[in-house]
């Protein structure tokens, strides 16, 4: 892993990058939480997955998504271009390979709006560079009426997300943080705050021992 400057501390020490993991069931507000800390912190890069569901009025492929057929999706996944993947409400995901590497590469910490079954092969290959939060709904009836609001799923496909939410719901063990999004600023200041906090830690900071041994070098006058 490339080390990176750890900016915003003085003087400077270098670390590891993250691979930062948000999942949610749809609705709980991961993908607006995901959007806040990217416009927050550019620092980040969005891994933009694949899929091929059909893109929403309000979403722009290579933006949002990339958006493909099935067949090609096929030939990407046995073609070993996938880092992970995974079919959710009956639709394909994954996340592109050499994006991915590359800002690994770079020292870049990396953005992934992923679900469970993504985020466990992504451990599984990144083991500690990975850092994953789980973003909970308040309550079921809450989450129905975001998906509603949101006014671009039919009535067949909410019923299938709130279906299959209660599995996703069900693997928050698999994750290293979970936040309740009660109410979106909190939810994403906690996001922050973990960003923080792993950002600092010691077996993500190699550059400490250089900077403890120049600290322990200097003669006090």
């Amino acid at each position: 892993m490339t080390l990176i400057p750890d900016l915003g501390s003085t003087p400077a020490i270098a670390r590891r990058g993250i691979m930062l993991v948000l999942s949610s069931p749809s609705g709980a507000g991961k993908s607006t939480i995901a959007r806040n800390l990217l416009e927050f912190d550019p620092s980040f890069s969005l891994s933009v997955s694949v899929t091929t569901r059909a893109r929403r009025t309000s979403e722009i492929d290579g933006i949002h998504y990339r958006f493909v057929d099935r067949d090609e999706f096929e030939r990407l996944r046995a073609g070993d271009g996938l880092l992970e993947w995974a079919e959710v409400h009956g639709n394909f995901y994954g996340t592109p390979r050499a994006p991915a590497e590359k800002a690994m590469r770079e020292g870049r910490d990396m953005l992934f709006d992923i679900d469970y079954q993504g985020a466990l092969q992504l451990q599984e290959k990144a083991g500690e560079d990975v850092v994953s939060i789980f973003i909970l709904p308040p309550s079921m009836e809450e989450l129905k009426t975001r998906l509603l609001r949101r006014a671009e799923d039919s009535a067949e496909t909410i019923a299938i997300r709130l279906k299959n939410s209660k599995v996703e719901i069900g693997r928050w063990r698999d994750y290293d943080y979970v936040v309740v999004n009660d109410d979106l600023d909190r939810a994403f200041q906690a996001v922050r705050a973990i960003i923080a906090a792993e950002r600092l830690k010691r077996d993500r900071r190699p550059g400490l021992e250089a900077f403890t041994e120049q600290l322990l070098a200097q003669e006090v006058g």
